[in-house]
């Protein structure tokens, strides 16, 4: 499971246990301050704050050269592009240096800040026991955009990145050109485009009115992939192996700074 739904949302499990991590810690923090009158909640917020600057500055940092382009991107987190471990080590950093005089609240916000761990990790360990193990690409017969069919694993000769898409989707109409630019920049990676129950003529429009010369789209008309793979929407990204087994997952849309990330998982 790596996400939850709730109605017609669709939310990272990620994200829905950093939020449960940080009540946690906060709810931790506010026990304490009842029972024993040290408030370590303030520090924990400025901890929490500043830990995710840090993680989403290091992230951009990173990419720098893509978010020079376009540097407003750099204030869409919605496909979660962090560096956790830098984050993190900007927090404690913070932590230890607003508790170096106050010696009373070390201990407060140091149970605070393990209860929000322990939600964070167990939840993370609970969704690796609970997960089956990495399924093979679905044997499934997709077909060309001239109608000849094709088996989707005879196009995996390599690791492959496997696209669940529609062109009603807004999601996936944006992440299209990062897929595209992805596609070029990466010839050792193969990608599918896989159309999900539209036909080839809506598809073919599609890909003239928005001018992109995407390799390998391919139209899934009654949906198999999606429902053999449990794609919870659109768009859905799943990345193979050289092997053919899947090595991650991602519901949401992709920017290419994100993209990119994931598909270092995948190089040889």
């Amino acid at each position: 499971m790596d996400v939850v739904k709730l109605g017609p949302l669709i939310i990272p499990l990620s994200a829905v246990l950093t939020v449960l991590a940080i009540l946690a810690a906060t709810t931790t923090a506010d026990w304490l301050y009842r029972r024993r009158g040290a408030d370590a909640g303030t520090v924990l917020w400025r901890m929490i704050l500043v830990g995710f600057v840090a993680a989403r500055a290091v992230f951009v940092l990173k990419h720098h050269d893509i978010y020079t382009r376009a540097p407003w991107t750099a204030l869409d987190i919605r496909d979660g592009g962090f560096e956790l471990s830098a984050g993190l080590i900007v927090a404690c950093v913070i932590g230890a240096e607003l508790t170096r005089r106050r010696a009373e609240l070390r201990r407060p916000l140091l149970a605070s800040v393990l209860a929000g761990g322990a939600v964070w990790i167990g939840g993370q360990l609970a969704a690796q026991a609970l997960a089956p193990p990495r399924p093979p690409m679905p044997d499934v017969m997709v077909r060309r955009l001239d109608g000849s069919e094709v088996a989707l694993r005879s196009l995996a000769d390599r690791p492959l990145v496997v696209n669940l898409w529609a062109t009603w989707c807004p999601p996936c109409r944006r992440e299209m050109p990062a897929m595209q630019a992805a596609q070029e920049a990466n010839p050792g990676i193969g990608f599918v485009f896989v159309n999900q129950r539209e036909s080839s003529v809506i598809v073919r429009r599609f890909l003239a009115t928005q001018q992109l010369h995407l390799k390998n789209v391919v139209i899934d008309p009654a949906g198999q992939l999606a429902a053999r793979t449990g794609a919870a929407g659109y768009p859905t990204t799943l990345f193979y192996d050289a092997d053919g087994k899947l090595q991650l997952r991602h519901v949401g849309e992709l920017s290419e700074a994100t993209l990119r990330d994931k598909l270092e998982m995948l190089r040889p």
